[in-house]
């Protein structure tokens, strides 16, 4: 792990620095979360910042990792998108720790004019990260990612997935909220908070984004295991996820939970 963050350093260093802020945010909500017993939509009113700064440390980590395989010609585009993302993600953290802080929550959240315009500036800032994921799928489908044919074809699905789930992201800022057939709130899956009574669009976009992890790996793996069939069966892996991604959101559309208790 040393070793890995030391490469990630030297070669993306705008996003090895979000991660360890992040990882200071992390234990920052940690600590607050026994003592402070303030609930936002029934959940404590730290679990969501915790959870964020989680998020965003897989990541900018797995990000910085995956763009430090494009050759030299790209490095330049890199490194201004991990300078874009690095702001972005700034942005929105100090915005839901603030709001945190408040008492109330940061996402949709119109209920005053200060409560309005910080929800407004993340949701600009949340699709200039989004501008700068596509840049960064651009860059991986335009130069080939150093390594085998499989893990190559993981990174390049993978970026794709995660574009996905970040419009589903986009799709909650514009309904102004992340549950379907309910109000935000009320009884959810522990830990995560996802709905229990209806949909929640949380689920797909959850597994939408982490494919920028899923998939890459995934095309590792099948790389080292069965090499001459690693980039058909990366394919394929990546449409069984999709498809995956797709059943929840379909099952959160129709007003439906993942989990009914």
């Amino acid at each position: 792990m040393r070793e890995w963050l030391r490469v990630l350093h030297r070669a993306n260093p705008a996003l090895f620095w979000t991660g360890w802020l992040n990882v200071g945010l992390a234990t920052l909500a940690l600590l607050l979360l026994p003592l402070d017993q303030r609930h936002v939509t029934g959940l404590l009113v730290w679990l969501k910042p915790l959870k964020f700064s989680l998020s965003i440390i897989a990541f900018a980590w797995t990000l910085g990792w995956l763009l430090a395989d494009l050759p030299a010609v790209a490095q330049r585009s890199v490194r201004r998108l991990s300078l874009g993302v690095a702001g972005s993600m700034g942005v929105e953290q100090a915005i839901i720790f603030l709001q945190a802080a408040r008492g109330t929550t940061s996402h949709y959240n119109d209920a005053s004019l200060l409560d309005g315009l910080l929800f407004a500036a993340m949701g600009i800032f949340i699709m200039l990260n989004t501008a700068m994921t596509i840049w960064a799928l651009y860059l991986v489908w335009r130069h080939r990612p150093h390594g085998p044919a499989g893990y190559v074809w993981g990174v390049r699905l993978g970026l794709l997935v995660f574009v996905v789930g970040s419009v589903m992201g986009g799709m909650m800022i514009g309904l102004k909220q992340h549950t379907v057939g309910a109000p935000d709130g009320g009884p959810g899956l522990p830990g995560l908070g996802w709905s229990t009574r209806a949909g929640d669009l949380r689920a797909a976009h959850f597994l939408g984004m982490h494919a920028l992890q899923a998939l890459p790996l995934l095309g590792w793996a099948l790389s080292r295991w069965v090499p001459r069939r690693a980039a058909l069966l990366a394919w394929a892996g990546t449409a069984l996820y999709a498809g995956a991604v797709g059943g929840l959101f379909a099952l959160a559309m129709a007003g439906r939970p993942l989990w009914a208790r």
